[in-house]
């Protein structure tokens, strides 16, 4: 096996994009990457193109990757097309990391797209529904909802209203049993807000997030309720984006310019794995990953320096504390209270805004993950940089089924 670096990223400024389309959303990000790494197209010998929305969009299916990249100008090379909900930018990474860490390859892209804005607001919401098991959707909502049923005989809830995704209830019922769990509800409340204030004030710093205002504690946590106890600011917002890396052997860093390596991040391991039946009663998904990608790189989590988080709502990153073993289960809020997570605390969180503030468009979203850390490794981010970062962490994750992710991923970077 051979070591793989990062010569290569970009993500562009998340938002909408109602005048451009998912070719020219790739060619953005794709000539700024090779901008920053100093290569032409000839230079990248296979291609992994992420996109989960494409074909519901306006009937784009089956060679989304070969449209987009030919675009680009590339073409003549393999390109896999490769889709996994929230997950799928990571499962692009994954197909270029192992190209290069097979021996098969030594220069490789993967690049993740997604447009969620759509004129037809109901269509946009409801695209939601087919990351789960569509067969069984009706039969896993009626279990969600008994789960849910149970959940409020513990504890009272007000009623929400608005629009929203399942994906938002899910995650309701995520923090509402954790309070439960550990009884912990009045220390939650609090640390969604400070999570969510936290990451809107980081996306203030970061030129490509979606959302780029400040937010205290209070705003967060009395902004509109679009499902109890998460507020709108606590949960990610619909937009469309794009962002990409350039992966290669260490024989190929070795024939670049001085200034190219002395800017290339190593992939110590990129751990992907398809989630368990939660009924096994055994560690949940993202521990399981997160366990096997530590046992990989040779670290443990007080090694880790920084750490992106899928917090497509502010209970996700809440739970990845303690799936990542950062803190003890149920301590979570506690982590979040204490400032650890906070820029300049001991293991900043989110430090692009999260997918709360930097915008969550699907494919597009764990490479943005890995533009941040990347950016924050070659200590190129400004207000926002972690001082003498040196290894780092993303967790992304998506698809549910039982209420567990099933493509789950945790990737750890090395200076």
């Amino acid at each position: 096996m051979r070591d793989v670096y990062i010569i290569g990223a970009n993500a562009i400024k998340f938002g909408k994009y109602l005048d451009l389309d998912h070719r020219h959303l790739t060619k953005m990000t794709v000539d700024a990457a090779l901008a920053d790494a100093g290569l032409e197209t000839s230079a990248l010998e296979t291609a992994h193109f992420a996109n989960c929305l494409w074909g519901y969009y306006n009937g784009q299916h089956g060679i989304r990757g070969h449209v987009a990249l030919r675009h680009c100008g590339i073409d003549r090379i393999p390109i896999s097309n490769v889709e996994a909900a929230c997950a799928s930018g990571i499962l692009a990474l994954y197909g270029a990391w192992k190209d290069i860490l097979t021996g098969l390859y030594d220069c490789t892209l993967a690049v993740g797209v997604e447009k969620l804005t759509m004129e037809d607001k109901a269509k946009q919401f409801a695209a939601f529904d087919a990351f789960v098991d569509v067969a069984n959707s009706e039969a896993m909502a009626e279990v969600t909802a008994a789960k849910m049923e149970e959940i409020l005989k513990q504890i009272e809830v007000p009623s929400s209203a608005g629009e929203r995704s399942r994906f938002m209830d899910t995650y309701a019922y995520m923090a509402l049993k954790h309070m439960i769990d550990y009884g912990t509800r009045d220390d939650d409340q609090k640390a969604l807000a400070v999570i969510a204030a936290k990451n809107h004030n980081n996306g203030a710093l970061n030129p490509i997030a979606q959302y780029q205002f400040t937010q205290t504690i209070e705003d967060a946590a009395n902004d509109r309720v679009v499902s109890w106890p998460l507020t709108r600011s606590m949960c990610s917002p619909m937009g469309d984006g794009a962002a990409c890396a350039i992966l290669c052997s260490e024989p190929f860093l070795q024939k670049l310019p001085k200034e190219t390596r002395s800017r290339a991040v190593r992939i110590l391991v990129c751990e992907y794995r398809s989630g368990k039946d939660i009924a096994s009663g055994e560690d949940s998904n993202s521990k399981q990953t997160a366990n096997a990608a530590y046992a990989a790189a040779g670290v443990t989590p007080d090694n880790i320096d920084l750490a992106e988080v899928h917090d497509a709502s502010a209970i996700g990153e809440l739970i990845q504390y303690e799936d990542l073993g950062f803190c003890k289960k149920g301590k979570g809020a506690e982590f979040a209270l204490s400032g650890a997570t906070q820029i300049g605390g001991r293991l900043p969180v989110n430090t692009s805004g999260g997918l709360i503030a930097r915008g969550h468009p699907l494919a597009a979203t764990g490479l943005a993950q890995i533009f941040e850390l990347v950016t924050q490794l070659r200590g190129e981010a400004g207000e926002r940089q972690v001082p003498g970062a040196k290894i780092a962490l993303a967790e992304n994750h998506g698809g549910n089924i039982n209420d567990e992710p099933v493509a789950v991923s945790v990737t750890i970077l090395s200076k």
